[in-house]
């Protein structure tokens, strides 16, 4: 599938995490993984997680600033959730973000849509072709994980997302590119809305926002017109902001939604 992937030794990984890199035609050139392994023996088709980051980040960030390896390792450990790989990507580290769509000569969704889980399939014997799928993210990931969810309907069981981007013209709240480089030849592809009236079904989906974040009034508008739509969901607000206390936090949330479905 590549023409070169370099993994971690095991001998020198710690907190059950891998480090994946492989080329990618998508990216025009490398991309990087880092994925939560639990040590099960001997495990077969355990459930792959992609977990999306924001702005400013890459592949490391949801471990070195969430611990989410930590908290899934513990729920697992406690029996709250079955056993998970959780693969979380860089973004393409374009600019300071990408938006996990196609632009500039580079095809950041088909990364994270294909690339990904054919990465995570051939270098973790724990997960196969026949393992569910599901995408989660923060902010910038977490537009990515509802648009990207809505879009490739038949390949994810569950969306989840943390206080969204739910419009690409949002992005101009973070990054300093011109927003001309992320905007889609079809104007759908450019909201999570927009992806919905585009491709329809859809899978389960749970979505977050924390009420003294500056995107709580773009997720309000997001539930109410699925609410308007009858589009099935679960929308909750809890209190805090844009940042990664709220996300360490509330991260779980997403793992439980995913593991009952």
């Amino acid at each position: 599938m590549f023409r070169t992937t370099e993994i971690s030794d095991p001998k020198f990984e710690s907190d059950h995490l891998r480090f994946i890199t492989v080329k990618s035609e998508n990216l025009k050139g490398r991309g990087d993984i880092c994925v939560f392994v639990p040590p099960i023996e001997n495990a077969e088709n355990l459930p792959l997680v992609i977990l999306l980051h924001g702005v400013y980040g890459s592949a490391w960030v949801w471990s070195q600033k969430a611990g989410v390896h930590r908290t899934a390792m513990q729920m697992i450990e406690q029996g709250k959730i079955l056993p998970m790989i959780i693969a979380m990507p860089s973004d393409g580290l374009w600019g300071d973000g990408s938006g996990y769509l196609s632009h500039n000569q580079k095809n950041f969704e088909n990364w994270i849509v294909h690339d990904v889980p054919n990465a995570v399939r051939e270098n973790i014997s724990a997960v196969s072709i026949s393992s569910n799928l599901f995408i989660a993210g923060l902010s910038m990931g977490g537009f990515g994980a509802l648009r990207l969810g809505l879009k490739h309907a038949d390949k994810f069981k569950a969306i989840a997302a943390h206080s969204s981007i739910t419009e690409i013209d949002q992005m101009r709240l973070f990054v300093e590119e011109a927003i001309e480089n992320y905007e889609q030849d079809d104007i759908r592809e450019n909201s999570v809305l927009g992806a919905l009236e585009k491709y329809g079904g859809h899978p389960k989906i749970r979505f977050d926002c924390g009420t003294d974040d500056e995107l709580i009034t773009q997720n309000r508008a997001l539930h109410s017109a699925l609410v308007r739509l009858k589009v099935q969901h679960v929308y909750k607000e809890y209190s805090g902001g844009h940042d990664w206390s709220y996300w360490q936090k509330h991260i779980k949330k997403t793992l439980l939604f995913f593991a009952e479905k």
